[in-house]
């Protein structure tokens, strides 16, 4: 019960932070995901650093943080002249002479398996510092809002967190089959599909109190947080299975590290980002 409550006060405690951050401006928001970027990386590069790989840490977390940095000076600053499509490709353009110098610098590096050492820099910058990096898209002075928050972006926390939560709960409490227990062995259908349940009324009740937003896009966005943010879930917990450890970090007491606690929008962000791109061009 002690783990349970330190949870939920550290869960809390993030949804007033990310709410108050949205509700003052983009630019608070983008300062504290800066914060949350950098702790990811350097979280994920020093966990797969060990005898076999030896990632690019100081090079990975620098790159992730330009790419941030620079995406939210493209989506903040709407008068440097940058137009939708341009805004929409720099994330997906910019990696593209990152990736290719983490390759020149592991020559300098004289590092046991050079190879696998960029292939693990590579994959923590899309993993961690792209997704991130996206989800400033929908906190756009130009994006609608509601009681002065993007309303997309609110959704999509509203989403992850209310299907965290009820199939935590639910799972916890009346949970007996398993979802996916080579991966994750405490993960339950019954949870999971309480979760859906609740997800899904949010989404009915989100489009009858923002009325501006169709109900088809609320039900899309609460799709593709329950199909990829679940999956999401499922490729940190096979991360920490490789690596033989319970959390990703300790920063977050009862949830354990930055990849433990927004592990489900790693995955599904760029695909939130790729359907509401697609249907308004934001």
């Amino acid at each position: 019960m002690g783990n349970f409550w330190t949870r939920t006060i550290t869960g809390l405690s993030m949804v007033f932070i990310l709410l108050a951050a949205l509700w003052f401006t983009g630019w608070v928001f983008m300062v504290v995901f800066l914060f949350i970027t950098v702790l990811g990386l350097w979280e994920f590069y020093g966990l797969i650093d060990g005898e076999q790989c030896h990632p690019q840490k100081y090079y990975g977390v620098a790159a992730g943080t330009i790419l941030y940095l620079v995406t939210a000076l493209a989506c903040l600053m709407p008068e440097m002249g940058f137009d939708t499509l341009w805004m929409a490709i720099l994330p997906f353009i910019l990696p593209i002479p990152i990736f290719f110098l983490s390759f020149i610098l592991e020559l300098y590096r004289k590092k046991m398996n050079p190879v696998v050492n960029v292939a693990m820099t590579t994959l923590g910058f899309y993993y961690i510092a792209l997704p991130f990096s996206l989800l400033l898209y929908f906190a756009k002075p130009d994006v609608m809002h509601f009681w002065g928050m993007p309303v997309i972006l609110v959704g999509y926390f509203i989403f992850t967190w209310i299907y965290d939560t009820a199939a935590y709960l639910y799972g916890r409490q009346f949970g007996k089959h398993k979802l996916f227990e080579r991966i994750s062995p405490k993960k339950t259908w019954e949870g999971t599909i309480a979760g859906v349940i609740v997800t899904l009324l949010t989404a009915v009740g989100l489009f009858f109190l923002v009325r501006d937003l169709p109900l088809t896009d609320w039900l899309v966005l609460a799709i593709i947080v329950l199909v990829f943010g679940t999956h999401g879930d499922l490729v940190e917990s096979l991360l920490k299975r490789s690596l033989n450890i319970k959390d990703s970090g300790t920063i977050l007491p009862g949830h354990g590290g930055i990849l433990d606690r927004f592990d489900t929008m790693l995955i599904s962000a760029p695909f939130v980002f790729l359907y509401f791109f697609f249907r308004h061009a934001i």
